[in-house]
């Protein structure tokens, strides 16, 4: 065996292994999962998701330095390439998780030769070609008798070393749910996700009800709050919209044993939620390079298969970033312009540290996932021209036009949502109103996980397919510990009453809830219902009451289902309550 050949096997062999140890403490951490909730560890959940979501990126690093210098010079390391990647496909073909693998290969080799586009002598571009089944994933359960007594068998099979409070107890509950919504005599049983998935303060348990009539999403949410001796089982969610709020893309990713096949869960989990895409599927169990993954191959699909072209997104012009998207996509670019307008004050990397913030942070259900690309090509006859134009007068650090070619250098893409200014335009004055409403509310949500917006302006929110209301833009987002509420002061005399500049000294991170509704743009019923739901959030105390649970490492819990759909009693009380982040100020 000549060098040659020895270096390609061992230049595989580093990317191997560094994918071997990304894949085991990604795996550890995820088992922590279980044991924090059982134990109520609750901050310990928290900083386990955050530094699960930092390996990838640290190990890629490592193996970059590493093969820069066992390969040398970049000349000879891209000509040997093309073997230490037919090595590397050899090594992993036979794993269970052999998109991953994939995947960061392609991370390693797009960082190493710092790749424009995509190269496919260098990094994978096609799905592997392996089979899917849900077979080894899914735990079928058969009713013999009552649905009760099918139940019975599931929670007998999914269970903690701490014990449930009163089982018999949620197990009517659940079965009385159930029957409300199906015959009984219809139900024939369940298929459910052998894992359990965790995030937060919950584990949920997540399948399909399957009936003579067909299948319907299964989803229970466990409980191991401190007020209570035991587990509870908190809901049933029986629609595909609820079960699609839980795995929202405004919500943090989940943990799941993973000892299983991922593409295998992800299919399950599709057959769970047909309208959810795979890359959503896949980041919300945790795999967020490979969602990228899967997110670009249906760009390049959506572009070798439409005449549209980029465009400005709807909405008001962005005073950070330039918008664009194509008229049927569900999805947006967003890219940092060289010079933010008055008055922001913040930099680029500012803005950038913004958007990792809310990428490792709790988003409540709240916060649109920002995927980040880096050195995309597009030909240029794909922008239109007006948009091309604003890229090249105001996003040159970011975007360079190179003959037909259009170089991105640096990227957001986010989930595409209705602008709430624009919603509220639109729609009939009964869904603007549940829309203000639910805007009041997402602040509240916000607020509970320890976020301040910064900027409250309707534009900077949108809505959801399922009418949620949802922030996406980061550039003024802080926490609310790093805030000061203050009251405005009273003006001494005329001429400070009617200054058009503030009279009295503002500092940063100084915050006036008072001034909120004067810019909030809301006018007549909208205003008053507004004030009436949501009037504590133009009060100080408000968010000084805030800031101390907070600091008293206070966790409130923000549920991805509505407060009604709590099956004990006191469990919606205290939902209301939560929800409502501290009442007692509406």
């Amino acid at each position: 065996m000549d060098s040659q050949a020895i270096s390609s096997v061992a230049g595989a062999q580093i990317i191997c292994d560094a994918f071997t140890r990304w894949s085991n403490e990604f795996h550890a951490l995820t088992e922590n999962a279980r044991s924090r909730f059982e134990r109520r560890e609750w901050q310990g959940a928290q900083q386990d998701s955050v530094n699960r979501l930092a390996l990838y990126e640290r190990l890629v690093k490592q193996c970059v330095s590493l093969l820069s210098l066992q390969l040398g010079d970049t000349e000879v390391a891209r000509k040997r390439w093309p073997q230490i990647k037919d090595a590397f496909h050899h090594n992993v073909e036979k794993r269970n998780d052999v998109e991953l693998a994939l995947t960061f290969f392609s991370s390693v080799a797009r960082r190493l030769f710092k790749t424009v586009g995509i190269d496919p002598e260098i990094e994978f571009l096609d799905k592997p070609n392996v089979s899917v089944s849900t077979e080894f994933v899914v735990r079928k359960f058969k009713r013999t008798e009552s649905v009760a007594e099918l139940l019975v068998q599931v929670f007998s099979t999914y269970s903690f070393s701490v014990p449930y409070e009163n089982i018999e107890r949620d197990t009517l509950l659940v079965a009385e749910e159930i029957k409300r919504k199906v015959a009984e005599e219809t139900i024939e049983g369940l298929e459910v996700a052998v894992p359990l998935f965790f995030r937060n303060k919950a584990a949920y348990l997540v399948g399909q009800l399957i009936t003579t009539q067909g299948r319907m999403p299964f989803v229970l949410p466990f409980l191991n709050d401190a007020k209570r001796d035991g587990v509870t089982i908190d809901a049933v969610l029986l629609t595909e919209d609820d079960a699609s709020t839980v795995f929202s893309f405004t919500r943090s990713y989940f943990s799941a044993r993973p000892v299983i096949t991922p593409r295998e869960l992800v299919a399950f989990l599709q057959l769970v939620m047909p309208r959810k895409p795979v890359s959503d599927l896949y980041i919300s169990i945790g795999y967020h390079k490979r969602a990228k993954t899967e997110l670009y191959r249906s760009l390049l699909h959506r572009l070798d298969t439409t005449e549209e072209k980029f465009d400005f997104a709807p909405g008001a012009r962005g005073m950070v970033m330039i918008v664009f998207t194509m008229p049927s996509a569900d999805f947006v670019f967003k890219v940092l312009r060289d010079q933010f307008d008055y008055p922001k004050l913040i930099t680029r990397q500012e803005v950038m540290a913004k958007y990792q913030f809310v990428f490792e942070h709790d988003r409540a259900g709240r916060l649109i996932d920002a995927q980040e690309f880096t050195y995309l090509e597009f030909e240029r006859q794909l922008f239109s021209e007006q948009l091309l134009e604003e890229l090249r007068l105001n996003a040159t650090e970011s975007v360079e036009v190179r003959g037909e070619s259009v170089v991105v250098r640096h990227l957001y893409t986010e989930r595409y949502v209705t602008p709430l200014d624009v919603y509220l335009r639109e729609v009939e004055t009964e869904l603007a109103i549940q829309a203000v409403l639910d805007y009041g509310a997402a602040v509240r949500d916000l607020a509970a996980t320890g976020i301040f917006p910064g900027d409250l302006l309707l534009k900077n929110f949108g809505v959801t397919r399922h009418g949620r209301v949802v922030f996406y833009d980061y550039d003024e987002i802080s926490m609310i510990t790093d805030c000061r509420f203050r009251r405005l002061p009273k003006p001494r005399d005329m001429h400070e009453e009617l200054a058009a500049i503030p009279w009295f000294a503002v500092n940063e991170g100084d915050v006036f809830p008072e001034e909120f509704q004067s810019f909030l743009g809301l006018t007549g019923e909208l205003r008053n219902k507004f004030i009436s739901a949501h009037g504590c959030l133009l009060d100080v105390d408000f968010w000084v009451q805030m800031q101390e649970e907070l600091r008293a490492g206070t966790l409130i819990d923000v549920f991805p289902y509505s407060s009604d759909k709590h099956l004990l009693a006191s469990e919606r009380e205290q939902s209301a309550n939560s929800s409502e982040a501290l009442t007692k100020y509406a």
